[in-house]
């Protein structure tokens, strides 16, 4: 049976861009039939780094997913641990909508005690505290810490590996043995080139975000299971036509 996922990327972006982050699902890691479709919000966020940013995410996202059932999706994944818009597409979506922070948090819980979320800058911070009141596992983290350099959203790590990823696996140890994690959890999905060299380097399992949430959605596709509306009620009087006409 062939699939088709759409994945919202949460800052607008070009191709080049986009490619960057589409470069954390390998083709031999998307089931075969599946068509993955990484699509950038056409407005919003530059990098997410205050309540500000969060809110327009928050819109951004929800406007780029709104009619992925209509365009013929069969599940959505969002492109950030901050989970942006996940909520309200869930209520208007009957597809699953899946977002990394939710699904690698509650993995994270599986494999281990404590996990502690490792991150570029502090300025993030408030996006993990957001989600993990709302998904009730702040004493489950048993810390939040980032190597502070400002992040390139776009190109990513590209050219700087040798040295963030040195200062990514200083905090990560910092975090194990001073902090009691015994999980560690990418803080973006737009970190994923250091998955491979953090697991080789760190004694405990470490959580690459975006691809946790593409095979959560594969598994909820699989099994014929999407999110329940009895959690997520469908709006009675939708105004789609309203929201998307706000679109630049």
């Amino acid at each position: 049976m062939s699939r088709k996922i759409k994945i919202i990327v949460p800052i607008p972006m070009d191709a080049a861009g986009v490619a960057n982050r589409a470069a954390q699902l390998p083709e031999d890691f998307i089931m075969p039939g599946t068509k993955v479709e990484f699509v950038p919000v056409s407005w919003g966020a530059a990098l997410g780094d205050s309540y500000y940013d969060s809110m327009l995410m928050d819109m951004s996202v929800f406007e780029a997913g709104l009619r992925a059932e209509e365009e013929g999706f069969d599940g959505v994944c969002i492109d950030t641990v901050s989970d942006s818009g996940m909520y309200a597409l869930r209520s208007k979506l009957n597809i699953p909508v899946i977002g990394p922070g939710q699904a690698s948090f509650h993995l994270a819980c599986c494999l281990g005690h404590q996990f502690s979320v490792i991150t570029m800058w502090d300025e993030w911070f408030h996006l993990y505290t957001k989600i993990l009141k709302e998904y009730g596992l702040q004493g489950r983290c048993a810390s939040l810490r980032s190597i502070r350099p400002r992040p390139d959203l776009a190109e990513l790590l590209e050219g700087k590996e040798e040295v963030v990823f040195a200062k990514l696996e200083e905090e990560s140890l910092k975090a194990i043995n001073e902090d009691g994690a015994d999980v560690i959890v990418l803080g973006s999905t737009t970190m994923h080139q250091s998955h491979s060299y953090l697991q080789e380097k760190l004694p405990v399992p470490v959580i690459n975000p975006g691809q946790v949430a593409y095979k959560l959605c594969e598994l909820l596709l699989q099994l014929d299971l999407t999110h329940s509306k009895r959690a997520f009620a469908s709006p009675e009087m939708p105004n789609d036509d309203m929201i998307l006409s706000r679109r630049p």
